[in-house]
């Protein structure tokens, strides 16, 4: 008998499954309370991520309720439902969501039968900010394009359908590719997937701007005429059919959604039974000829490196870059978004060369939490640090091995937007910028590492931070970036006197200018944050062995 077909562990004779809602939903609870019970950062860290994205939902709902009335309404909701539903399917793969009530390895062992089991994680599911802030979304949605008993009593049934869909389309790709960025023989299709996703992402994001040029919301009527009849957002589409009396349409568009809710479940109930039951072969033959012969490899990269811990910490960094799933998905996807932003703002003829700034922002951002990639097996990096000096030394040689690929990527990627705007005068300075900005990142994500560590779990694909850090992530990342912003301020500030007052003759200093003012920042934000790691390493073991 599968340990799926077995009943739950309840009292013989009892339905399986018949608590089997309220202990998740208990269980989910329990992990977040226990999550910010261990340090008043992490409350706080997480007290502010709930209260700005609780700010952005009422501004979002009381946006969409002003439109209430507006002729094109309907055609702006309807693309909000579509873009939200891709949202929720593609987050959980690549940006911290998730726990353990969610990740459905950790219940292999458990006698749960698959449909009590679904029920349960898709109410647990439906426990957090973000399916919050996609009810808000809903809600302002239908308010906005209901008019009339009949669009009151489709919106009734609309909203929380679409968030249902939202919440089961999520944990039906999570589910069936969790395996995928653990799995030797699949993390390449993980990095590729990654990269698609975030060229999707902004091709859409430059096709709503030239939708936006265009004038006014009639611009979105034809793409809204196709969506509409897609889940969830025909839900949408429903409410605004039966406002308009087209009763027939509506319920069409209704019933397409409630169908795209059971083929979800019925998916995801099917990937349960596979990831459940199925071996796992990703290990077989870890020790076979292929490992032998990567090993081989380390000899020639090492001799290219300085000798000493700065040699050995800068091979362990770039092999995390080369191997590890999650570090290789990270750094695909930034260094393909740092490239497509300038170029594709250079294409429609509205980019600049500034937008080359992008580019080391994005890999800026890969020095945030450098031991948290290291995980629990940052106990044997915490033994060989004994001293601030040690703790320097093993900040600035992960500051070096993320230079060796950003430094000469920043480079590349303003000299093609230069070409491609054919400014060439403006080369010099936004090289510099550039270069300021670089250090800027790397000094706030050394202090931020120090201070803000979180842990990044290994047995789960789609997890980037345990449960009850996610508020300290995104507050480790965010902050460190206005920070980086603030201390690049004094050259930017430069940049702008030379061109209102016309030394225009002048800014190609800003070249060696950046340069160097870069190197400062990152020397001193390597040298802030190296005591602070030394004193730390106990909290911040404590934090990246969490997951």
């Amino acid at each position: 008998m599968s340990v799926l077909d077995a009943p739950v562990g309840a009292a013989p004779g009892r339905p399986a499954g018949e608590n089997l809602v309220p202990v998740f939903v208990r269980l989910k609870l329990t992990l977040l309370r226990n999550g910010l019970r261990q340090s008043a950062g992490r409350r706080a860290a997480y007290i502010t991520s709930v209260v700005v994205t609780l700010l952005c939902a009422a501004g979002l709902l009381l946006g969409l309720t002003a439109l209430h009335g507006h002729a094109h309404a309907a055609s702006l909701v309807v693309l909000l439902a579509g873009v939200a539903a891709v949202g929720w399917a593609v987050m959980p793969l690549f940006f911290p969501s998730g726990d353990e009530t969610l990740d459905p390895s950790r219940l292999v062992m458990l006698p749960l039968r698959p449909r009590p089991l679904v029920s349960a994680l898709l109410v647990s599911s439906l426990v957090g900010i973000g399916p919050l802030f996609t009810l808000c979304l809903a809600a302002g949605s239908v308010f906005a394009v209901a008019r009339g008993a009949a669009g009151a009593v489709f919106a009734v049934v609309a909203a929380p359908l679409a968030l249902l869909v939202c919440v089961a389309l999520a944990r039906a790709v999570a589910t069936a590719n969790t395996r995928l960025l653990t799995s030797r023989k699949g993390r390449d299709l993980a990095v590729l997937s990654g990269l698609v996703i975030a060229v999707g992402f902004q091709v859409v994001n430059f096709g709503a701007q030239r939708l936006g040029r265009a004038g006014g919301l009639s611009a979105l009527d034809p793409a809204a005429d196709v969506v509409r009849w897609l889940p969830p957002a025909s839900a949408i589409g429903a409410v605004d059919s039966a406002s308009r009396g087209s009763y027939g349409q509506a319920s069409v568009q209704l019933l397409l959604s409630v169908a795209a809710l059971a083929a979800l479940l019925r998916l995801w109930q099917r990937s349960l039974v596979k990831l459940m039951t199925a071996p796992d072969g990703s290990t077989l033959a870890a020790a076979g000829p292929g490992r032998e012969k990567a090993g081989k490899g380390g000899a020639g990269l090492a001799a290219l490196l300085p000798q000493g811990r700065t040699g050995t910490v800068m091979e362990r960094s770039l092999r995390y870059i080369a191997r590890d799933p999650k570090t290789k998905a990270a750094w695909t996807t930034a260094l393909a978004i740092g490239l497509i932003v300038p170029v594709l703002n250079a294409l429609q003829g509205t980019g600049s060369v500034y937008f080359a700034c992008f580019a080391a922002w994005m890999l800026g951002i890969q020095m945030y939490n450098q031991f948290g990639q290291d995980t629990s097996a940052f106990w044997m990096v915490a033994l060989t640090i004994s001293s601030t000096r040690d703790a320097y030394l093993e900040l600035r040689a992960r500051a070096l091995a993320l230079l060796l690929i950003t430094l000469p990527y920043t480079i590349v990627v303003t000299v093609v937007t230069a070409a491609m705007l054919d400014d060439w005068a403006a080369l010099p300075e936004v090289m510099g910028l550039s270069l300021a900005l670089l250090g800027g990142m790397l000094a706030t994500g050394a202090v931020a590492s120090a201070n803000f560590p979180y842990s990044i779990p290994q047995d789960g694909a789609f997890k980037n931070v345990a449960p009850g850090q996610a508020g300290l992530a995104w507050i480790s990342i965010f902050g460190g970036m206005v920070s980086a912003g603030l201390l690049c301020a004094p050259l930017i500030a430069v940049t702008i006197w030379l061109h209102v007052a016309d030394h225009e003759q002048w800014l190609w200093l800003l070249l060696p200018v950046g340069a160097g003012y870069g190197a400062l920042i990152a020397w001193a934000g390597l040298r802030a944050a190296a005591p602070r790691t030394a004193d730390r390493l106990p909290e911040i073991l404590a934090a990246v062995s969490k997951g």
